[in-house]
């Protein structure tokens, strides 16, 4: 029984751990996520890996950029075949757009189903951080819904954002906008890097169309069965 709205994020810094996981759990699951460590590790070689075992993956590795800078990097980008793909929403609505641009172009050639996916505001981000960085209050929840709009408006098939924002996404951008949700714990941690965090039963009760989850599960001497307990 595969659940096609869990994804599994792949964070490892070789690929004999992260093809560990993907053999255990080859029967649950089919879609995962390369990020930035396991990507600069192991390079396209463990992209062309997952497709060749004819699973979907999502390459999260944030373009933030000017317009130019990211448009080549989308277009290098499609020869891997991946299934999603993130960039920084905070990059502004011509990079965006250009990039969205360069997949609709390329439906036409190379009949890609790449989805570009905005992030919006980091999980390990709360109102106090961000109060910092921008020095004036920034609450957490109406930057998320102004640059999901933004992405909408550039073009972007959706955003990655906490599940205690999708409600208010879905309300502006429609329903069909994908919201990918990160920052899922199987159970809530007082120690925890990541800010705002739900349940993956939460994450679904709230709208969340896909969620990502890693550590929660690889980290645990038996994947499968945590899948499997996931939804109990």
């Amino acid at each position: 029984m595969i659940n096609e709205r869990v994804i599994i994020a792949l964070d490892f810094s070789n690929r004999k751990d992260a093809l560990r996981i993907v053999d255990e759990l080859d029967d649950l699951v089919n879609f995962y996520k390369v990020g930035l460590e396991l990507f600069l590790s192991e390079g396209v070689e463990i992209l062309k890996t997952l497709k060749n075992r004819g699973k979907k993956v999502f390459l999260d590795l944030k373009f933030h950029d000017i317009p130019n800078t990211v448009e080549k990097a989308v277009k290098a980008s499609l020869s891997y075949e991946v299934d999603m793909l993130t960039l920084h929403s905070l990059g502004g609505f011509e990079m965006m757009n250009r990039a969205k641009h360069v997949v609709e172009k390329a439906k036409t050639f190379q009949n890609t189903q790449l989805k570009i996916l905005g992030v919006t505001v980091l999980t390990s981000l709360d109102n106090k951080t961000l109060t910092e960085i921008y020095e004036l209050p920034i609450n957490a929840n109406s930057l998320v819904k102004n640059l999901a709009m933004l992405s909408k408006k550039a073009g972007l098939h959706g955003v990655v954002a906490s599940a205690v924002e999708v409600a208010e996404i879905k309300k502006h951008c429609g329903k069909n906008f994908i919201v990918v949700t990160p920052g899922i714990r199987l159970e809530k941690l007082s120690n925890d890097d990541q800010r705002r965090t739900v349940t993956p039963k939460e994450a679904f009760l709230l709208g969340a169309d896909y969620i990502v989850i890693g550590r929660a599960v690889t980290s645990t001497k038996n994947p499968a069965e945590a899948i499997l307990n996931m939804f109990t």
